[in-house]
Formats: C-alpha cells, sequence, structure tokens
C-alpha cells in the first residue's frame, strides 16, 4: 500500500460547504462532533462514462439518513446532485466513485450538539473494482464475521451513518488478516444479513434468495438487481435466512455501490461456484450502469 497517495494529499479541488475548493484546503477541525460522537451520513456512488448512476436516489437516501438522525442539511436536494456533478466534473472523471458527507461541526464537544453546523462536502475520485478482476472471475472468500448487525430499536440501522460501520471495519480487517476478502455479518437474530459494504444473494435452482433488510440498508445496488433479475423471469424470494441454509445454494454474490455485482466462492464452510446466472446478472448490472442496454425479459 506504500504507492496509495493518502486521501488528504489529493490533487483537484472537490465541493466543501456550497464551493469548489482545492482538494488539499479542504479540512476540518480535530474536534469536529461528527468524528467524537459519529453524527455524520454518508453515500457511495459510481460514476460510469460521466454519468452518476442513481444520482436522485442516493441524494434522496443521504437527505432521508441525515433527518434520521436529526441533521438538517443547508442545502436543496437539487444543490447536492448539482455538487455530485460539479464534484466530478472538476477532477474529469467519467469513471470513478463518489463520496457525498454531511457532519456535525466543532460548535459543540458534547452528546448534545442540537447548536453545531451541519457541513457537507463531496468528493470524487478514481476507484476500480472494489476486487481484482481475477479475485472477481474467481469468486471471492468471506470470513463469517464475529459481530452482527444490531436490531432496530438500538441504533438506526436504516440509516448510511458512519457509526453503524465501526463493525465493518473490524470483521473486514480480521477476514483480510486471515486471508479472506470479506465478511459476512449475521443479524441480530442469528440469520445471514450482509457482507461489511454490500448486500447478499443466493442462488437455489434458478430461484433468487437474498434476506430481508429489515435490520441494514436495502441497497440501490440491491434494489437494481432484484428489478433486473424480475424482469428477466428470474423468481426473487425475500426471506430470513438461516446460516445452515448456505450448505444448499448453488451460487452466492455481493451487490453494492463498491462492490457492484461480485460473485463469492467461499463463506466459511460454506462453498459455492459461480454460475450462469451469477454472469449473466453481473452482465446485465454492468450494462445498465452503462446505458448499453435495456433491461428485457
Amino acid at each position: 500500500m506504500a504507492d496509495v497517495i493518502p486521501f488528504d494529499q489529493r490533487d483537484g479541488s472537490l465541493w466543501y460547504d456550497g464551493k469548489l475548493v482545492p482538494w488539499k484546503d479542504a479540512k476540518t477541525h480535530v474536534l469536529t462532533h461528527g468524528l467524537h460522537y459519529g453524527s455524520c451520513v454518508f453515500e457511495g456512488q459510481r460514476i460510469y462514462g460521466g454519468k452518476i448512476y442513481k444520482l436522485k436516489e442516493h441524494t434522496d437516501r443521504l437527505f432521508c439518513s441525515a433527518e434520521t438522525l436529526g441533521m438538517t442539511i443547508p442545502f436543496t436536494k437539487d444543490e447536492i446532485n448539482q455538487a455530485c456533478i460539479d464534484a466530478a466534473a472538476v477532477q474529469n472523471i467519467k469513471d470513478g466513485y463518489l463520496r457525498p458527507v454531511a457532519f456535525r461541526g466543532s460548535e459543540m464537544m458534547a452528546v448534545s450538539a442540537q447548536h453545531t453546523t451541519i457541513h457537507v462536502a463531496v468528493a470524487c475520485w478514481p476507484w476500480p473494482s472494489y476486487f481484482s478482476p481475477a479475485e472477481k472471475l474467481k469468486g471471492i472468500r468471506l470470513d463469517i464475521s464475529r459481530w452482527r448487525r444490531p436490531a432496530p430499536d438500538t441504533e438506526p440501522v436504516h440509516a448510511k451513518a458512519a457509526g453503524l460501520y465501526m463493525i465493518c471495519t473490524i470483521s473486514k480487517h480480521e477476514a483480510e488478516a486471515k486471508g479472506y476478502a470479506d465478511a459476512l455479518m449475521y443479524d441480530y437474530r442469528g440469520y445471514v444479513a450482509e457482507a461489511t459494504g454490500a448486500n447478499v444473494f443466493f442462488v437455489q435452482e434458478g430461484v433468487l434468495h437474498t434476506p430481508t433488510p429489515d435490520c441494514f440498508l436495502n441497497g440501490l445496488t440491491r434494489q437494481s438487481v432484484i428489478a433486473i433479475a424480475k424482469a428477466r423471469g428470474v423468481k426473487v424470494v425475500e426471506r430470513h435466512i438461516e446460516p445452515e441454509e448456505m450448505k444448499d445454494f448453488s451460487e452466492c454474490f455481493l451487490t453494492g455501490s463498491a462492490a457492484e455485482v461480485t460473485p463469492v466462492s467461499e463463506i466459511g464452510p460454506y462453498r459455492f461456484k459461480p454460475g450462469t446466472l451469477t454472469e449473466t446478472l453481473m452482465n446485465a448490472y454492468a450494462d445498465e450502469v452503462r446505458g448499453v442496454a435495456t433491461v428485457s425479459a
């Protein structure tokens, strides 16, 4: 990782509180509430061929997440949409990743922080596939995390909030230390939930099975893949999945803005073989985001 440029040392500009500023000048204070108390929400979205995929839907979710945390974003949705477009354009990025983020400022440093300024920034940078092409083709290997997705009455589980990713980072680090690419997380009841930053799907006799997103994000990529599958006549079942059921599934894949559609070959003791349906949906999703094909049956 020695050749990776730290994100605070990159060139160009990003959008910060209503205007484009030099990348290296986009700074916040160490006593920012969002850093200490997790009062921060964000989005992760891709730009393909100069067009941001599901831009409005991502912005809608950003505002919904902020509202859930009691934060009022001081810009309109149209202004944030334009900020995303401007952040990509100023960096001259046609294919890459965007990170809109909203967070409480440094006026108050306590649990109670109603009078903090809500800051908003949008940055864009080149980002290839979340997993390497070779890794993706053969299917990635997942560990099973010791951490579980929390119950909906204990955390704002449907917000894309920074604090909810703490156990994801821990889980992914532990998985990588064991030689895995990622980790699968169960939920508070013990059902299969999701990976650390992506939703999960399984295939059984041509039918797609995916966990009900009642305590984690119903990802926008997840929604796209479900729509693509249904348009092709594939039956999709959203339900609670017991861990031992994984032995009966033939294929498995992850979905997410970063992960896109990524085949899985192994989850702990369970084995899968990337097959026809996974490949079909992977290619169909790639076509959709680039606007080169129309979803059809």
